[in-house]
């Protein structure tokens, strides 16, 4: 049995959600709060006195906002994972968020069990994208993006069945499920996600999510 405790740094300006947050966090077996910051400039300061495996992070904040303190924080621990916490009129802040380097985000209303959840799997090089705003989000990357089809020169160091796990990776589906969906083992799906991170040079999951849209390769809806 595992006696790993993955160590976390809350950050938001608010004190009763920051306070919260850790009261939650703190009760999990497997989980430790251990700094809580008011502000990116704090946060950037604690992350790296601290080294927390994972920063959950607001993003609006006075002093130093989310988003630069992500990018302050990745730059000195590159290792660090960063979850970005979201209400749902977000949007652009998640979408800069993920450009400057976060691992994921998750709406502020989430249960204990779903915030928890999601830090494991960030820690475990999962993406996080909550549902109800991902729709929007790749929409908008979609917009940006080459037409549905078009050829796209990033995308070819890609095998086929790398760009047909690609895009299963993008819909949301988790390793088993892509097993199942392409009736391959689940090892065999590990191994084409960490070639097609590596060929494409992105840090994970949610960057390859985000790069099926801006291809093409993805479209909402469909």
């Amino acid at each position: 049995m595992s006696t790993t405790t993955i160590r976390v740094l809350v950050v938001d300006d608010q004190r009763m959600l920051r306070e919260s947050f850790a009261v939650l966090l703190d009760a999990q077996p497997d989980l430790e709060v251990v700094g809580e910051a008011a502000n990116g400039e704090e946060a950037v300061r604690q992350a790296r006195d601290l080294r927390p495996d994972v920063v959950l992070m607001d993003v609006r904040m006075p002093v130093l906002d989310g988003l630069e303190a992500t990018r302050r924080i990745l730059a000195h621990a590159p290792g660090t994972k960063v979850l970005v916490l979201t209400t749902f009129d977000d949007d652009e802040y998640v979408h800069e968020a993920i450009r400057a380097g976060a691992n994921g985000f998750l709406l502020k209303d989430s249960s204990a069990h779903q915030l928890a959840d999601a830090i494991r799997t960030t820690v475990t090089g999962g993406a996080v994208l909550a549902p109800s705003v991902t729709k929007r989000l790749m929409e908008d990357f979609s917009q940006r993006s080459a037409p549905p089809g078009a050829p796209s020169g990033r995308l070819a160091a890609l095998t086929n069945q790398e760009i047909k796990v690609l895009g299963l990776v993008a819909r949301g589906l988790s390793n088993a499920e892509i097993a199942v969906h392409l009736t391959v083992a689940e090892q065999t799906v590990k191994t084409h996600v960490s070639r097609i991170l590596m060929k494409l040079n992105l840090r994970d999951r949610t960057q390859a999510a985000v790069l099926a849209y801006e291809t093409g390769l993805i479209t909402p809806g469909r």
